[in-house]
């Protein structure tokens, strides 16, 4: 069985630099991983291209702002990279953040309730269709369909060596969190062990196992908000 190991940490709060030196897990090399990523990567750009244009209008027709959303985000060791999601709150989201209460535990931040998600928005979000421009992030290597959560930079600043041990893999559209629950797993040390869990479990074909049930959830509706 695979046992990850993170012997080396050097963070900096001002720099944004970190250093790891790890155990690299199986699944980094996997060829067979890597070309279920290119092949469900181009498919999702092929429904991306077809539902681009309906979800854009949606998007414009129900709040004023830009059509996509990017932030910078950490996988692999640390390394950061940029997300583009479909838009699925009001434009200035961030600067309202201060007034919605966090009803999650630890490093993330949930809240069933949040005013500043659109009507649209909550639809994609439920759909994950919000998503779908991250195909490209699973196209070019910095994602994978199957592995952990992308955590952003403020996250990340707040790690200890425990929470390292997830970026041991390539962060995922999907994995052990989406389909254990999605948004009602509120607690992140609950998440952290999903993630290390897959990587305890992980074989090659266990991430078509995790794509199949996140197909279920997806169209159950289940745990999404």
């Amino acid at each position: 069985m695979y046992q990850t190991r993170v012997t080396g940490i050097c963070t900096s709060a001002n720099s944004k630099t970190w250093e790891l030196k790890y155990t690299e897990h199986p699944s980094v090399q996997s060829k067979f991983k890597r070309c279920l990523d290119i092949t469900g990567s181009l498919v999702g750009l092929l429904v991306l291209a077809i539902l681009f244009v309906p979800i854009a209008i949606a998007i414009k027709i129900d709040s004023r702002g830009s059509i996509f959303f990017t932030q910078e985000r950490y996988g692999l060791q640390g390394q950061p990279f940029r997300i583009r999601k479909f838009r699925s709150m009001v434009s200035d989201a961030e600067q309202l953040k201060s007034l919605v209460s966090n009803e999650a535990n630890g490093l993330i931040f949930k809240n069933k309730n949040d005013f500043r998600i659109t009507k649209i928005g909550r639809f994609l979000r439920s759909t994950s269709l919000d998503e779908l421009p991250q195909f490209w992030n699973v196209l070019v290597g910095e994602m994978s369909l199957v592995g952990t959560r992308p955590p952003t930079g403020d996250e990340v600043m707040k790690y200890t060596h425990h929470h390292w041990k997830r970026l041991n893999v390539k962060p995922g559209l999907t994995g052990e969190w989406q389909v254990s629950g999605r948004s009602q797993v509120k607690d992140f040390e609950q998440i952290v062990d999903l993630d290390l869990r897959y990587q305890e479990n992980w074989y090659p074909l266990y991430d078509l196992l995790l794509i199949a049930k996140t197909f279920y959830v997806l169209f159950g509706r289940i745990g999404a908000f």
